[in-house]
């Protein structure tokens, strides 16, 4: 089985992931179909989940706030996120 949901280009990572904005929490849940969903507590109002899915992301993959791009999402629960060289890994990937 291939797990659609992240890509390698090089040694960037690109994550397709569905967002639940007012979570409780702030984490990973579990795949969800071609996507990766994840939970976290920022409301989706004025690009504040964003910008703290953002934020959430570099921490969890070991990188710099700048490494990590919405490259598409912007106003959907469905977001592609560019994680440039992650020093670490939250949840299992498989790089091929």
């Amino acid at each position: 089985m291939t797990d659609t949901w992240f890509r390698w280009e090089g040694e960037d990572l690109l994550l397709q992931l569905r967002v639940q904005p007012r979570g409780g929490s702030d984490r990973f849940i579990e795949p969800h179909g071609d996507r990766y969903k994840i939970r976290i507590t920022a409301p989706p109002v004025d690009g504040k989940a964003n910008a703290h899915l953002q934020r959430f992301l570099a921490r969890a993959f070991g990188v710099g706030r700048n490494r990590v791009t919405l490259v598409n999402g912007e106003t959907s629960r469905n977001k592609t996120f560019r994680i440039e060289m992650p020093r670490k890994f939250p949840i299992t990937l498989t790089k091929p």
